[in-house]
């Protein structure tokens, strides 16, 4: 038999591998909060509630309030750089407290993301198709006592339902019912080719620089045999409304022009992108990004 101290010993051994093989997952935050105030901070003491031995990381809380393309968007910018098992809380919610669901979508790469069901999972759910939905059981999976909250899901459901998943306090199964294996989609331009001219959408804008970043990968562009150094004809419309009409070299780089001059280039995500060289394109033209932003390119005759 066990003596008292070995018995501690062992029971202290098996705890900390316990412990360990359920902390296994990051979990990682979004949200349009910014850092003024402690709404970051009481979502990760929920989490850090939940187990200590979590590992939590931010993704960005500076989406711009109510933006909910955004969120998407940097949920697809993201996610393929972190492994399976990895849980992303994601609160861009203008509509806390409606009838909106709230739920975790599970990706078939082995991922989970938690979110309001508003638009935010459409781009990763494209990206990585739908393994499940499931629709979060507030009666098991909401901070104790947070029941007269009606606001601040992201604390009292978000974070503590992503904090038990990624610890394995809970499994998936236990987040709630099933849903149909869909999430809200909001309408954008997909990348296309047509007759030699490429099109797609201006997702977002690099916001330190102000370069114009589209959703047109880089292999479209030898679709249409376009060589390093060619010129190309752009154009940049928010819906029907015509915003910019141009030319720019294809190059690898800024510094292949002439400072205040206008290039495409591919960007970290392997995407085509428009810059001008150390000025801000998208100040200068009256340039936007999301949905409904669109943007066409072809070799200039």
């Amino acid at each position: 038999m066990l003596n008292k101290l070995n018995y501690s010993f062992f029971i202290s051994i098996v705890l900390a591998y316990v412990t360990n093989l359920f902390a296994d997952n990051a979990l990682i935050f979004q949200s349009d909060f910014g850092l003024k105030d402690g709404a970051v901070s009481a979502m990760k003491g929920v989490a850090y509630g939940v187990d200590h031995q979590l590992k939590m990381f931010d993704l960005t809380h500076d989406i711009p309030a109510f933006n909910i393309w955004e969120a998407a968007y940097r949920l697809d910018q993201t996610a393929p750089y972190w492994p399976p098992g990895t849980v992303f809380v994601s609160v861009v919610d203008p509509g806390v407290g409606t009838s909106r669901k709230s739920v975790v979508l599970k990706t078939k790469n082995g991922q989970y993301f938690i979110a309001p069901d508003n638009g935010t999972l459409g781009l990763v759910a494209d990206k990585f198709g739908i393994e499940a939905v499931r629709e979060i059981n507030e009666s098991i999976n909401r901070l104790p006592g947070s029941n007269d909250s009606y606001t601040f899901h992201g604390r009292d459901v978000y974070a503590y339902t992503g904090a038990r998943l990624a610890s394995g306090v809970i499994n998936f199964t236990e987040v709630g019912p099933e849903l149909a294996k869909q999430v809200l989609r909001i309408p954008y331009q997909v990348a296309k080719v047509t007759n030699g001219e490429l099109s797609g959408n201006l997702p977002i804008l690099d916001p330190q620089y102000g370069n114009a970043w589209s959703n047109i990968p880089k292999v479209m562009l030898q679709q249409i045999k376009v060589k390093m150094g060619d010129i190309l004809c752009v154009s940049i419309s928010n819906g029907d409304l015509l915003k910019y009409q141009g030319k720019a070299r294809y190059v690898h780089s800024f510094g292949a022009v002439a400072p205040g001059m206008p290039l495409i280039y591919v960007n970290s995500l392997m995407n085509v992108a428009i810059a001008l060289n150390m000025a801000d394109f998208s100040a200068k033209y009256q340039i936007k990004s999301g949905p409904e932003w669109a943007i066409r390119l072809r070799k200039c005759k």
